[in-house]
């Protein structure tokens, strides 16, 4: 089990590589079968009810935002952190776009992401 403080790290690192746009540095912080949930994955995706589940889908999601929105990045608010999950709040900026306020909750076991979920205010 990991310690609040190990768990704002994986949260540290999750932002630092999604602000690069490095998905592989981003994707190795997550487990072969973890699930993503966002409001926008609906909306993008219908067929998805908001969910996809495992890493090659997490890295056709992700390669698809990065190409359509270069200029996408996240401020981090908040993180808190106990022994199974972050909730990490930030704030999502993106040229031509108003910024959005979002709420994530990651759920890490072994050390890796097996479950985020995506709120948006």
């Amino acid at each position: 089990m990991q310690t609040p403080l190990q768990n704002k790290h994986i949260a540290t690192k999750w932002f630092e590589a999604f602000n690069e746009h490095n998905l592989e540095k981003l994707l190795s912080l997550y487990s072969q079968t973890a699930q993503h949930y966002s409001p926008k994955l609906k909306i993008r995706l219908p067929e998805t009810q908001g969910l996809i589940k495992g890493k090659d889908e997490l890295r056709k999601w992700w390669q698809d935002s990065f190409n359509r929105i270069p200029s996408l990045k996240y401020e981090v608010v908040k993180l808190t952190a106990d022994e199974k999950q972050v909730f990490m709040e930030y704030i999502r900026h993106a040229d031509g776009d108003e910024d959005l306020k979002v709420g994530e909750v990651l759920e890490i076991e072994n050390g890796v992401i097996v479950f985020s979920r995506v709120y948006h205010g």
